[in-house]
């Protein structure tokens, strides 16, 4: 099976959508199906004011009708609500073609923080943009019930994985600072409630691991923390292996990846009791969830990184993508002409 998916989120960017979607890729070839992507590498991109680290893609349809004939994939799958992602949903309404998407990022809360426009504005345009999906995928079951409170249909679940050949323990990791080392990794931008954690009052340091708008203001007003920037591959391992508990302050987020990674690592995770964190986790005794966080600190320092290790194991990127192409798979079998499809590989027939 071939599969495309459309992404307005793509390197040089490092977040969770970006991970998801290569890991998952790279895990689905073991299970036969090929992953190709219609990114903003492909078009011309402008910053955004807010966001001088991001760009954004501009898109132009005939281009967007080119690559996916290229691609002659038998499935579309539409992962972000871009420019390039509203694109693609174009091309397949104009030809009548039926499509899923997936659900990674709270964009209602994100743009509220920022502009004054209700949230409630953004969620309708979330609905309608998802509506006419053959399957929404969500990565928890509480996200997945949100969204179908909300009155998005036919949601269905993807969860996400971790890679244990590069999140893992590492004898001797040691970032040299004064210990425990309180961690959080991810973007530093105001959605990411950082303040939340760095005004703590906790023993040993607090490290932050992620670049973006909000670093040089937080640098400013905690010089106690340590700010390190973004690191990526082997060197965003060894800084997960260097932590003694891991801090996730986000009160937004669809999920939070980095538990994961923080997890297959041997870290204990400190966290809100919000979405996210509370599926991740669950009752599980790798993390304690609480809205006093600094409590959730200093009772994380007790968990058993075994523990951690062994509740990992079973959140692998090979589960992730089955169920992706499972979900994949149980629409095309609805699609009459999925048979034809394959005689004409210049329109696909089904989008995923």
């Amino acid at each position: 099976m071939r599969i495309l998916v459309a992404t307005d989120a793509w390197h040089p960017q490092v977040n969770g959508v970006v991970r998801t979607l290569t890991m998952m890729a790279d895990a689905a070839k073991t299970l036969g199906a090929d992953v190709s992507f219609i990114t903003p590498q492909s078009f011309p991109t402008v910053g955004l004011p807010s966001y001088p680290d991001l760009r954004v893609a501009i898109p132009r349809p005939a281009k967007i009708a080119r690559l996916i004939a290229e691609a002659q994939a038998d499935c579309i799958h539409i992962a972000t609500e871009g420019p390039i992602g509203i694109a693609v949903r174009s091309y397949c309404r104009k030809r009548g073609l039926r499509f899923t998407t997936s659900f990674h990022t709270r964009f209602p809360e994100y743009i509220s923080a920022r502009l004054p426009i209700p949230e409630s504005w953004v969620w309708a345009w979330l609905r309608r943009f998802h509506g006419r999906s053959q399957a929404v995928m969500a990565a928890t079951p509480a996200l997945a019930e949100e969204l179908r409170s909300r009155g998005f249909r036919n949601v269905v679940l993807w969860p996400r994985g971790v890679d244990a050949g590069l999140f893992h323990p590492r004898e001797g990791a040691d970032f040299g600072l004064p210990r425990p080392v309180f961690l959080s990794v991810g973007r530093v931008a105001v959605e990411k409630n950082l303040e939340a954690f760095l005004a703590l009052d906790l023993p040993g340091t607090k490290v932050v691991v992620g670049d973006g708008p909000a670093r040089a203001g937080l640098q400013l007003a905690y010089p106690d923390a340590v700010f390190l920037g973004a690191r990526q591959g082997e060197a965003l391992g060894q800084a997960y292996a260097a932590a003694d508990v891991f801090v996730f302050p986000s009160k937004t987020d669809t999920f939070g990846l980095v538990l994961l990674e923080a997890l297959g690592s041997g870290v204990p995770v400190a966290a809100f009791p919000v979405t996210g964190p509370r599926d991740v986790i669950g009752d599980a005794p790798v993390g304690v969830l609480s809205d006093d966080l600094q409590q959730a600190c200093l009772s994380a320092l007790k968990i058993s990184p075994q523990a951690c290790l062994e509740f990992a194991a079973s959140q692998t990127w090979a589960a992730s993508a089955r169920a992706f192409i499972e979900n994949v798979t149980r629409v095309w079998m609805m699609d009459p002409d999925r048979d034809s499809a394959r005689a004409a590989p210049k329109q696909a027939r089904f989008v995923a």
